[in-house]
């Protein structure tokens, strides 16, 4: 016997007759005895001393003969049955009878049921089912006093039990069970009902049946169908079976068995009644006849239960008992159950099986400090807000005194894990593994804990966020300095304290598991690990994965980056066997840096310079993609790493040309030049220097100086070599306007003259894009006169760059820009730069009667040649270009080409061949658009005769005036007056009427104008 769950009490002894029949009305037993008659028994105590809860319950006390009626019935009953709903008593005797309760009035008897042997009763529709012989008839209650006969049907044998099945009807016939359908008496059969004891059909209150077969009860739905594969095994096949939950009871001839419903239907106890008959359940106990006497089984309270199943440690149907626990003790039922829980945990981690024994923690609800306690090996952060381990063991006395268990003290649970002695090898393997298992017992609770006490956690972060943005100032004093990063933590944030607690042994026993993949999986997520312990411990491991994601996760990001720099360290050393150091590089720090560019931008510099040198592409591209100002990392690299600084301003130039500043594109042009100079010293040192030589460095900067504008090109002209660098200085003249400078360069000092006219290209193309265009147009002009006058533009060549050089108020002016100031003979206009007069082309010197060409001629003996070719060159391919007035205006005058002298006459001769390229395509565009503007010319004359045809037309107009004419204005009649008429043709006024409206108008505009 397992415990109590019934108290036997013998509610009346000593009955004359054999009892055959026994029920229950209210607090009174009716006894059905064999000589036909029904005694009523009732309780010795009075009305008033009854429990007022339940005055129709039985009483746990002696039963006395109230009253007997003699003749209720012709033969001893069968069986008896009070239909509560209806008032009405159903016994099956030699028939069946129904008498109206509490007089017991004959209502009604169904005489086709004589001989009957067994029935059933369906008291929600009203319907009966009995079987005669090999019958089986159904009558419907009326409602009255009468029964209507509804369905006969005929089934194979003698029917010995039947119940109602919902719609159907469970037949047991003689060896085998059947349903029958009520409506139209098909028969299917579920399985065989054995072969020695009689079959037993019992009704379940949820509609379900328990068949008997032999001294196994199997569970079966309406239809017959199997519910489960579990059974209810007997000592024997008994005679009767009531269910009353939780508990199932069977009737043998000697003894009442009772069992647990819950699989495996365990024996709960057993209650010896010698010479048993009949058992009936009611309201509160169940009611068992013996031949002249009645016991009554009383349910035990299920608190006292609960009692007795924890004390001899049936722990699982203590719990299941809880839950029969009535709703409204909810705090006394979650209280019993937690209890239960813990005790049963403690139970099942001593015997070892630790991952049942950390379920049943977890559905106690305890706090996780005092399943951590269990482990010593785990370290767990101080905290003041929760309970000590120690006071919820002592929560476990308060159910009762007998409750405690003598293995569940702390100190006794703890004493397990103790190592074995070392000489003992076997022990000690045995020892690791059970280590092990509780270990992994313990990471899985936490990590069903885990998702609740995180949430809470978050949600207690985001009010104190809420607060603080907020304002108020109450909250001011909650807050306490915490680890780093971690910000500002109240003193009794509880929910995060837990967490700290759960995440940070979770940590360890991952780590004791051998699950460091795991372990770093924890800290890449959110986590509230104490940061100083797993600290230490993660050291103490080596292991690094899991540190370096500990310290990301509480922002110690120096202290990360320190350990990642010592870790690449040592994999370059090949000193350390492990697989993670093997496996690090440079990247990885980059890799680290990547999301501190917007926090912290002076620690990733910091930081970088460390892998610059080893991984320079993908530092620099860590700077450019982290929106790392600009001016901070050159600085930064300018002073820690200039070999990089260039090429950290070439990515940024290639990456966004408009977002790097004037400063730094200077800064770069300077670098750029520096290397150059450096360079050149070298080569010139040597005696190697060649102009047309150009290093890779001496590229970039010529590209530089060509595509950027951001330089200052006055401190850049300065440091050129005066007589190298020719190309560089090119460039930086014509970006200070001093175009001819330019181009004499690459005409006298390069001797490139396809350089000269890329410039001019640019220029040109420049200017045009500019409203208006500036003289720059006349770029090709400029270089038209270097060509003819090569020894003008050579003459003090040096003398000026050196003065514009010097110069300490350079300025950069245009072209042909000038500056013009008051005299008193008038107004005066002076050049801009030296030389400027030079290079001014306008109508004052094209207008001059003597060209380039004929100052050259006057020198040609003695002085330089005029650049025939290149000047042919230049007006065959840029005649486009050219004002051809000008250019013609600029080349040797046609008196020349007409000399006697034969040698004038055939270099003459070759000039006007060579100048056909120039002069064919000019000729044909002026004559084309002299043409063009001939046709817009007529087409204008011709427009303006149309105008004038049209208005002559308009003027024919003819206004017939007549007496009833009627002026617009003043609404009088014109008469003989002078009259206008408006345009349109139809309105007429009288012009006195019109000159005065004209009047009004100018005044009223006048008016406005002044208001204004």
């Amino acid at each position: 016997m397992v415990h109590n769950a019934y108290d036997s009490f013998q509610l009346l002894t000593g009955c004359p007759t054999k009892i055959d029949a026994i029920e229950f009305y209210g607090s009174k037993l009716l006894l059905g005895c064999s000589d036909g008659s029904l005694r009523i028994y009732g309780s010795d105590l009075s009305d008033a001393d009854r429990s007022p809860s339940d005055p129709h319950a039985l009483r746990k006390e002696l039963y006395a003969l109230e009253r007997t009626v003699a003749g209720f019935s012709k033969k001893a009953p069968i069986s008896m049955e009070v239909l509560e709903s209806r008032e009405l008593l159903l016994s099956l005797s030699e028939s069946i009878a129904f008498h109206r309760l509490p007089n017991l009035e004959t209502i009604a008897v169904i005489t086709k049921a004589k001989g009957a042997n067994v029935y059933s009763w369906d008291d929600r529709r009203g319907f009966l089912c009995f079987a005669r012989q090999k019958r089986v008839c159904i009558f419907r209650h009326d409602g009255g006093r009468g029964f209507v006969e509804v369905k006969d049907f005929g089934v194979p044998d003698t029917v010995k039990s039947m119940s109602w099945c919902g719609e159907n009807i469970c037949l047991g016939i003689r060896k085998e069970y059947m349903i029958l359908n009520a409506t139209n008496g098909a028969l299917s059969e579920v399985f065989s009902s054995g072969k020695i004891a009689p079959p037993l059909v019992v009704a379940l209150p949820s509609g379900e049946l328990i068949l008997g077969k032999e001294n196994i009860g199997v569970f079966v739905d309406q239809n017959g169908k199997l519910l489960q594969a579990d059974r209810i095994c007997w000592s024997e096949a008994p005679t009767a079976v009531v269910v009353q939950k939780p508990y199932a009871i069977a009737l043998f001839p000697r003894r009442v068995e009772i069992r647990s419903l819950r699989v495996p239907y365990p024996l709960i106890q057993t209650i010896v009644l010698p010479a048993a008959r009949r058992l009936i359940k009611s309201n509160n106990a169940i009611v068992v006849a013996l031949e002249n006497s009645v016991h009554g089984l009383f349910p035990v309270p299920l608190g006292a239960q609960i009692v007795q199943l924890t004390a001899s440690g049936n722990f699982e149907e203590a719990l299941a008992l809880c839950k029969l626990l009535p709703p409204g003790d909810a705090s006394l039922r979650a209280a019993k159950e937690g209890s239960i829980h813990i005790r049963y945990a403690h139970y099942l981690f001593d015997n070892g099986s630790y991952e049942e024994a950390m379920d049943h923690f977890l559905a106690s609800q305890v706090d996780i400090t005092y399943v951590l306690s269990l482990y010593q090996s785990i370290i767990l952060p101080k905290t003041t807000a929760v309970a000590e381990p120690e006071k919820l063991v002592d929560l476990l006395s308060l159910d009762a005194p007998h409750l405690s268990r003598g293995s569940s003290g702390l100190s006794d649970d703890l004493e397990t894990f103790l190592p074995p002695s070392e000489s003992d090898e076997n022990s000690a393997l045995e020892f690791k593994k059970m280590s092990h298992n509780t270990l992994m017992a313990l990471i899985k609770f936490l990590q069903k804990k885990r998702y609740s006490i995180v949430e809470k956690a978050v949600a207690e972060g985001t009010e104190e966020v809420v607060l603080d943005a907020v304002g108020d100032s109450f909250t001011s004093s909650r807050f306490k300095k915490s680890s780093k990063g971690r910000g500002n933590v109240p003193i009794n944030s509880a929910a995060r304290e837990i967490a700290a607690i759960l995440d940070t042994a979770l940590l360890q026993a991952l780590l004791l598991t051998g699950q460091s993949s795991a372990a770093v999986e924890l800290l890449k997520g959110l986590n509230y690990c104490d940061a100083k312990i797993c600290e230490e411990i993660l050291q103490k491991g080596n292991h690094y994965a899991a540190l370096l994601e500990l310290y990301r996760s509480n922002s110690m990001h120096r202290e990360a980056l320190t350990l990642l720099q010592q870790l690449v360290e040592q994999s370059k050393s090949n000193q350390s066997q492990s697989e993670l150091i093997q496996k690090l590089s440079p990247e990885a720090i980059i890799e680290y840096l990547k999301p501190l560019c917007g926090t912290d931008p002076i620690l990733v510099l910091e930081f970088s310079m460390l892998v610059l040198e080893s991984c320079p592409t993908q530092t620099i591209e860590l700077f450019l993609s982290g929106n790392i100002p600009a001016d901070l990392v050159n600085s930064y690299l300018k002073q820690h790493a200039p070999n990089m600084q260039g090429r950290y301003l070439e990515l940024m130039l290639a990456m966004n040309e408009n977002g790097i500043s004037g400063n730094l594109q200077n800064e770069m042009v300077q670098i750029y030049l520096s290397d150059v100079l450096e360079w050149y010293s070298e080569l010139s040192a040597q005696q190697i220097w060649d102009e047309k030589e150009y290093s890779p460095t001496r590229k970039k900067l010529v590209s530089a100086l060509e595509s950027i504008s951001g330089y200052n090109p006055e401190a850049l002209l300065k440091r050129l070599p005066p007589e190298a660098l020719f190309e560089e200085r090119a460039i930086l003249l014509g970006k200070m306007n001093q175009h001819e400078l330019a181009l004499s360069l690459y005409v006298h000092k390069l001797h490139v003259p396809e350089l000269a006219l890329s410039y001019c290209d640019r220029v040109y193309e420049s200017a045009v894009h500019q409203p208006p265009p500036k003289s720059s147009v006349n770029i090709y002009l400029t270089l038209l006169q270097i060509y003819l006058n090569p020894q003008k533009t050579t003459k003090n060549f040096e003398k000026r760059i050196t003065n514009l050089v010097s110069s300490p108020n350079t300025s950069i002016p245009k072209i042909s820009s000038t500056a013009s100031f008051k005299t008193r003979g008038g107004r005066k206009k002076i050049a801009s730069i030296e030389g400027a007069e030079d290079m001014r082309i306008g109508p004052s010197n094209t207008d001059s009667s003597r060209s380039d060409g004929d100052a050259e001629e006057s020198n040609e003996e003695g002085g330089s040649p005029i650049m025939l070719d290149q000047v042919l060159d230049l007006l065959s391919r840029r005649w486009d270009r050219l004002n051809g007035a000008q250019a013609l205006r600029l080349l040797p005058r046609g008196t020349k080409l007409q000399s006697t002298n034969y040698k004038h006459f055939k270099v003459s001769a070759f000039y006007l061949q060579n100048l056909l390229p120039f002069l064919g395509p000019f000729v044909k565009k002026s004559s084309e658009a002299y043409r063009n503007f001939s046709v817009i010319k007529s087409l204008r004359q011709s427009e303006n005769l149309q105008v004038k045809d049209e208005l002559y037309n308009q003027r024919k107009a003819v206004v017939k005036i007549s007496g009833d004419s009627m002026c617009s204005l003043c609404n009088k009649k014109l008469g003989t007056s002078v009259f206008a008429i408006y345009p349109n043709g139809t309105t007429l006024v009288h012009f006195v009427c019109f000159r005065d409206s004209q009047s009004m108008k100018a005044v009223s505009k006048v008016s406005q104008l002044r208001k204004r």
